[in-house]
């Protein structure tokens, strides 16, 4: 849910700060106090295109910033996100902060956890996390799009469509494979001859497993082999005493006498022993390394020839290496084996061509089985849908309203097959869904988009939230002009429909009406206030009952004493609708066929 809000600088806001809570969040003010702006600037986090005007006058920036509590709901859709554009925190995945800052220059960025990001990210996670209903043009009930998702999310179908989503990927792959197969046979004896001639130089080769490492290794001894006699001659010299500057004995003779007199001394001091052992070790150990040392001088190997032979062997690895995008020998040898496997492939095309055909005939049977059982489940959702749909409409003030849910299907000669029939599908099945409606008597059911105002819009939303509220899991809704062309009674309808979606959502409104906004478990009232000969919008809570039926008694036009009662009878009457009452909970979803 939003839990809090910060504008600066922002159309006529100055500075404002708000802490939402659970439940039904009313902001109610006079016309142009600046009710709307915030809603604007609760858009902009979910990503709206930002506009210089929208920095106040005078101003260099405005800035907007939203903390947002996920739900469990939302942080399974939102944490992934996060995750991916590596602005996961530790221990924090229970909220997240949108920023956006507008320059009066017309550059705009958005900040997500205090890190910069795109657009297209926060539009992402927002998604997740409000649905706004109002005023604006592309509201998500008027996408038809987003259709079919409603339906199918009502319906309880997600589940069933993933996995008829699987059997759809299958399928393309194995369309891929067959266009592969078939698109041009000269174009695959090509690719078989070239493949051929690499195999048969890679074999030609006879590469072994560590032969790279073995010949960098030999190809550093040979280099350096003068320096590698030298020391080892040097080494052996001191060892034993050959040639050792100044006549003096060498190591192992001194080692040896070192020896004898530890024998002496352990004859006189028992406690000696450990120290007589060590003593006998260095000898044993130094003259074996004196033996070993006298092999290895006989196995250097002075030969410019050999250096040359292993300086091309190791060239003749590079060039495979660069040839074939290697970094090792090991990935010369996948590469071949995945060439004899595609050579193999090719040689077999006839028959693997067969087979594939087969299998994407099966696999259309499969798709056209299981979109058919969906379509079955979508037909019995979508009449239920209507049905509850246009009951709240009317309770809406929309009695003369119709509403129809949409399911067409087309023929395609590649497409499943349903029956006797060859019907075009999708990964979410064979039918196309829209939201049809006509909102006066005789008038043709159109297109949603093309019939809703704003208001009306609103209106509709909250009957599909109504209806749709347990399958819908965007945890903050945001209705605004939702009163637009509705009476006192109706009004008092539509804070009780708005209130009992609380059991599912946060719900922030927009309103004029008082009997909507008795039903508000928090209010706020926006006003504004002239200082210094500039306008600035002030927003305060209404905390006391006494302020509530102030503000109440001022949007009903009366603030004598009479209109001061009847807003007390108004607030005491919706709060005795929200303790008498319960939220409803839609039918549940029909079995899938």
């Amino acid at each position: 849910m939003l839990e809090e809000i910060r504008v600066r600088n922002f159309a006529i806001i100055d500075q404002l700060e708000l802490t939402f809570g659970e439940g039904l969040n009313v902001i109610t003010g006079e016309t142009g106090a600046g009710k709307s702006i915030i809603i604007d600037a609760v858009e902009l986090l979910l990503g709206a295109k930002a506009d210089p005007a929208m920095v106040r006058a005078g101003e260099e920036r405005a800035i907007i910033e939203g903390v947002f509590r996920l739900s469990q709901g939302a942080r399974l859709a939102v944490l992934p996100i996060l995750e991916r554009e590596n602005l996961l925190e530790d221990g924090g995945d229970h909220t997240v902060t949108i920023m956006r800052e507008i320059r009066a220059n017309g550059r705009s960025s958005a900040r997500v956890g205090g890190v910069t990001v795109s657009i297209d990210v926060i539009s992402e996670i927002g998604e997740f996390l409000v649905d706004v209903h109002g005023q604006s043009a592309h509201l998500s009930v008027l996408k038809a799009a987003a259709h079919l998702d409603l339906l199918d999310r009502y319906a309880g179908l997600m589940d069933a469509r993933d996995a008829l989503s699987m059997v759809v990927g299958r399928l393309a792959e194995t369309r891929r494979e067959i266009a592969d197969l078939v698109e041009n046979e000269a174009q695959l004896e090509r690719r078989s001859a070239r493949l051929r001639d690499e195999l048969e130089e890679i074999e030609a080769a006879e590469l072994q497993p560590d032969e790279e490492e073995t010949l960098r290794s030999e190809r550093q001894r040979l280099a350096n082999s003068e320096q590698l006699a030298r020391f080892t001659s040097e080494t052996i010299s001191l060892l034993y005493g050959d040639e050792v500057p100044g006549g003096q004995e060498s190591a192992v003779d001194q080692l040896v006498q070192v020896a004898a007199l530890m024998a002496k001394l352990k004859a006189i001091d028992a406690s000696l022993q450990e120290e007589y052992d060590l003593a006998e070790t260095a000898v044993a150990q130094v003259e074996e390394l004196a033996l070993s040392m006298r092999r290895y001088v006989d196995s250097i190997e002075h030969s410019p020839d050999r250096l040359d032979e292993v300086e091309e062997r190791l060239e003749l690895v590079n060039s495979l290496k660069r040839r074939f995008g290697a970094a090792s020998i090991e990935e010369i040898f996948a590469y071949a084996e995945r060439a004899r496997a595609e050579l193999e492939g090719i040689d077999h095309s006839a028959e693997r061509l067969d087979a594939l055909r087969e299998q994407e005939t099966s696999l259309l049977k499969h798709v056209g089985e299981l979109s058919e059982r969906i379509s079955r489940a979508r037909l019995a959702a979508a009449r239920r849908l209507s049905e509850g749909i246009v009951n709240e409409l009317a309770d809406l003030r929309m009695e003369k309203a119709q509403f129809e849910v949409s399911i067409m299907q087309q023929e395609d000669p590649q497409g499943c097959y349903v029956g006797e029939r060859r019907l075009a599908f999708t990964a979410t099945g064979i039918d196309q869904v829209e939201f049809m409606m006509s909102a006066n008597p005789g008038e043709p059911l159109r297109p949603l988009a093309k019939v809703a105002s704003g208001g009306e819009a609103a209106r509709i939303m909250l009957a599909l939230k109504r209806v749709l509220t347990q399958a819908d899991q965007t945890p903050t809704l945001i209705f605004d002009e939702i009163d637009q062309g509705i009476g006192g009674r109706v009004g008092s309808v539509v804070g009780r429909k708005l209130w009992e979606l609380t059991g599912e959502h946060q719900v922030l409104v927009v309103t004029h009406m008082a009997q909507l906004a008795g039903f508000a478990d928090r209010h706020f009232r926006v006003f504004k206030q002239i200082d210094g000969g500039r306008t600035h919008t002030q927003i305060v809570s209404l905390d006391s009952e006494e302020q509530r039926v102030e503000e109440l008694a001022a949007m009903l036009g009366t603030i004598n004493e009479p209109g001061v009662l009847s807003a007390r009878e108004l607030l005491h009457e919706a709060r005795h609708q929200k303790m008498v009452g319960k939220r409803e909970d839609p039918p549940a979803p029909l079995p899938l066929p």
